[in-house]
């Protein structure tokens, strides 16, 4: 699975927006302290804005701000917000592929894949990223022999 940077920096606004408590945060204090390019952080927050998963305030003490609680958007909302299905071949949902029947088994391991994918993405939510504790069956994949290795 390929994350794409619009995903990855619309994650990371996403704990940033979540961690202040104080009231809105400007899109140029989320951008510097996530290390985000303004003028692509701006596309990703109107993404998350369409999304209903932060809403902008104006004014002098504006920015950004949480509209639903962190806790109920998950890793996958996030990814499907920004871009899309969280499996996809040749731009078409995995149970809609026709293939070949010598090959009909792909669509299969697509599901599959889909399924396992899921397991992790829904389960994760922007309210446990900010506290940094992982669901348990989560984190305890961290731990399996070699899942840390690129292969």
């Amino acid at each position: 699975m390929r994350i794409s940077a619009k995903v990855d920096y619309a994650l990371r606004a996403l704990v940033e927006i979540a961690r202040a408590q104080a009231g809105p945060v400007s899109a140029e204090d989320v951008a510097l302290a996530q290390d985000i390019p303004r003028n692509f952080l701006q596309a990703v927050l109107s993404d998350l804005r369409r999304a209903g998963f932060v809403a902008s305030r104006r004014g002098q003490a504006g920015g950004w701000v949480m509209a639903r609680e962190p806790g109920t958007i998950s890793i996958a909302d996030v990814i499907r917000a920004t871009d899309g299905p969280l499996v996809s071949i040749h731009g078409q949902r995995a149970e809609d592929v026709q293939y070949d029947p010598s090959v009909a088994v792909l669509q299969w391991v697509w599901i599959a894949v889909r399924s396992s994918l899921r397991e992790v993405l829904e389960n994760v939510t922007i309210a446990q990223l900010v506290s940094g504790e992982l669901p348990s069956d989560v984190a305890a994949r961290t731990s399996e022999t070699g899942v840390w290795e690129s292969r």
